[in-house]
């Protein structure tokens, strides 16, 4: 994808996840939860996001969707079988998910301009003290 790169980091395990679609169209940005503290918007806010917020013993283990030329959807999947479920199937479709069965998504990355262009996850496990 092409566009303004970004990459959304934090400190703590993942709470939480807000998504901003448009009906009948592609994701224009993207916001994760570290604990308490919100990451900054990747891409762009249109109306009200979608949100979905993790258990305290839940973590996302897969990442799936479709793609064109943005990113047409998003299917984030946790460890307790629940999933949400963000902008329109269309495209070509793709999953995500880490090789080994610990790890848990710590961070994103990738492109956005008009809407997410790219995107990328990137998974590790995080220990019980809540360090790398």
């Amino acid at each position: 994808g092409s566009g303004t790169s970004f990459s959304i980091t934090g400190e703590e395990r993942i709470t939480a996840i807000r998504v901003w679609e448009r009906y009948g169209n592609h994701i224009y940005g993207i916001q994760i939860r570290y604990g308490s503290v919100w990451s900054q918007i990747a891409g762009y806010t249109y109306g009200s996001p979608i949100e979905f917020e993790l258990f305290e013993d839940e973590k996302i283990i897969q990442v799936s969707g479709k793609h064109a030329h943005y990113i047409q959807s998003l299917i984030f999947v946790t460890s307790k079988g629940r999933s949400m479920f963000a902008g329109q199937p269309s495209g070509h479709s793709f999953n995500m998910y880490p090789t080994h069965q610990d790890a848990e998504l710590r961070f994103l990355s990738g492109t956005y301009h008009g809407g997410l262009s790219s995107f990328q996850p990137h998974w590790a496990i995080l220990n019980d003290s809540n360090d790398w």
